[in-house]
């Protein structure tokens, strides 16, 4: 199995794609700094899931690395936060994208505490 089949994988695809269509909707004073920020943030879960799983034969190394998809999830929800703050966002879609946003949290700390499954 590849990482691509990972749940965790899919749902935080998913996630970093549907941020990528509503920051096109965003003021372009937002462009190098908000869009820019909550993109790269939502990319960032996937592609450290990418990472992640090609050290899975390595515990520590395989848990670090998603702890920094965890992270980046994280920031990826604060972000969240200024969007709908600013009005950038409507709050349905907000609790859509949180709600998966804390879905992949969830699954992203089952396989930090148990990294064996993974091997």
């Amino acid at each position: 199995m590849g990482f691509r089949e990972l749940i965790v994988y899919q749902k935080a695809f998913k996630v970093a794609m549907e941020i990528f269509k509503i920051t096109k909707t965003f003021p372009s004073e937002e462009k190098y700094s908000l869009t820019d920020q909550i993109r790269r943030s939502s990319r960032s879960v996937c592609a450290n899931i990418g990472e992640a799983y090609r050290k899975r034969i390595y515990p520590k190394h395989f848990i670090s690395k998603l702890s920094d998809c965890d992270s980046e999830n994280s920031e990826t929800q604060v972000w969240l936060d200024f969007s709908l703050s600013n009005k950038y966002i409507n709050k349905d879609k907000y609790k859509e994208l949180i709600t998966s946003s804390e879905e992949v949290g969830k699954l992203l700390n089952y396989m930090m505490n148990n990294p064996e499954k993974f091997r």
